[in-house]
């Protein structure tokens, strides 16, 4: 099947990112700097748009890091994706922040067994482990959550198994959740999510025809005690929350 012209954007850590994939060709930008994307999420978007000479509106869809992550980082991506595809009348789909990481371990590393965590503060982490079916796409093992390291074989529905890998910042708890997972193969706790790798998600979810209308974006927070509500109809995220 035909690949999808998407734009993908992702500011739920501490990097901003945006990716454009046309067929067989991926143009990206990505940058590091903490509390500066919602002046630079824009931008990006355009950067990547005119190096490949198109309008938004000659997209098929867009799609963002929807969540867990950085509660102001997922108000950004979802107030933006969403302003993007009220204007451009574009579809919209939403891929797990998580999954992401998951998949850049996959496209750097060469992992097929991923457990993805972020810190979530407050002593808790965002948990999603991810593993390679016999097609080469990422599935979902257990249960995404948020969740203190003791609680995280109940929480996340998982037991230990010494063939997995590690990636994104909640493994600076390493000893801690090495008791619910067993000892990992290998770790990389300084990798972040980037745009590029929400692009395979999106297109396999585009092509199960997994597509959400602007109006009903959200970030998907895991913690209960966040409010969830519709992003605003913004084209301006500078004026997000900080």
């Amino acid at each position: 099947m035909k690949q999808p012209t998407l734009l993908a954007l992702d500011t739920s850590s501490e990097a901003c990112s945006v990716a454009l994939q046309m067929g067989d060709q991926v143009l990206h930008r990505f940058t590091d700097q903490p509390r500066k994307h919602a002046e630079l999420i824009l931008p990006l978007v355009d950067e990547v748009l005119a190096e490949a000479g198109l309008k938004l509106t000659q997209l098929d869809a867009l799609c963002f890091g929807r969540g867990p992550g950085s509660f102001t980082g997922l108000r950004i991506a979802a107030g933006t994706v969403q302003g993007l595809a009220f204007g451009a009348d574009l579809p919209v789909i939403p891929v797990s922040s998580l999954a992401g990481l998951a998949q850049r371990a996959v496209r750097e590393f060469g992992w097929s067994r991923i457990h993805a965590a972020f810190d979530a503060r407050m002593g808790e982490v965002y948990w999603g482990s991810y593993q390679l079916n016999a097609s080469g796409e990422l599935e979902l093992s257990g249960r995404e959550c948020v969740c203190v390291p003791a609680r995280l074989a109940d929480a996340a529905g998982i037991e230990p198994d010494p063939g997995w890998c590690g990636a994104g910042s909640g493994w600076t708890f390493r000893a801690e959740l090495e008791d619910a997972t067993g000892p990992l193969q290998q770790c990389e706790p300084a990798l972040l999510p980037h745009a590029r790798d929400l692009l395979p998600l999106a297109s396999r979810l585009w092509q199960q025809g997994q597509c959400i209308s602007a109006e009903q974006v959200v970030p998907v927070y895991l913690r209960n005690d966040v409010a969830v509500k519709s992003a605003p109809r913004n084209t301006n995220p500078s004026s997000t929350d900080k």
